[in-house]
């Protein structure tokens, strides 16, 4: 049986090689991302650092290790969208399936909750029934499919568009 986190917490620039090398694995599968290119430490070591609250990280840990990371990241420039982030999940292989995304994911509805997003959305690949799973777990609902959104390895890939609002941020 996979240990579940003992925790999810803010990430620190110490945790970069970690998260990079979470990323690097889904990367590598070509199930979750447009990405070509590995990250490295020092690049998520500079991503880290350059997050406000505004723009939180997440990580999970099992037993003083990370085993999953989330993020909110800008949805669009616009002042009309600040309360519109779109976010990002990855867990480490070996943890996969023993709830390590949904705590995360949780965690970060929580933290955006706080810091006053009304609406959490991101993209998910059509054929990654585990992360499609995952939000609807969490409350999100597909609201569309982005058709040929992206080419990955010669081929077309279609993502799906989740979104959840959070009512309590939400004002007249």
């Amino acid at each position: 049986m996979k240990p579940t986190p003992c925790c999810v917490r803010q990430a620190v620039v110490a945790d970069a090689p970690s998260l990079a090398e979470i990323y690097n694995q889904a990367l590598a599968e070509r199930s979750a991302t447009f990405e070509t290119e590995p990250r490295s430490s020092a690049e998520r070591s500079d991503w880290i650092a350059s997050r406000g609250e505004r723009h939180p990280i997440l990580v999970a840990e099992s037993a003083g290790e990370v085993v999953g990371w989330t993020s909110i990241s800008p949805y669009r420039a616009r002042a009309c969208y600040d309360g519109v982030g779109e976010f990002s999940v990855y867990v480490d292989r070996r943890f996969r399936g023993a709830g390590v995304g949904k705590r995360l994911l949780v965690a970060l509805i929580d933290e955006a909750r706080r810091i006053g997003y009304w609406k959490l959305v991101s993209r998910v690949f059509a054929s990654n029934q585990a992360s499609r799973a995952l939000c609807t777990a969490c409350g999100f609902r597909e609201v569309g499919i982005y058709e040929k959104h992206g080419k990955l390895d010669g081929r077309w890939v279609d993502c799906v568009i989740v979104e959840r609002i959070i009512e309590e941020n939400l004002w007249d």
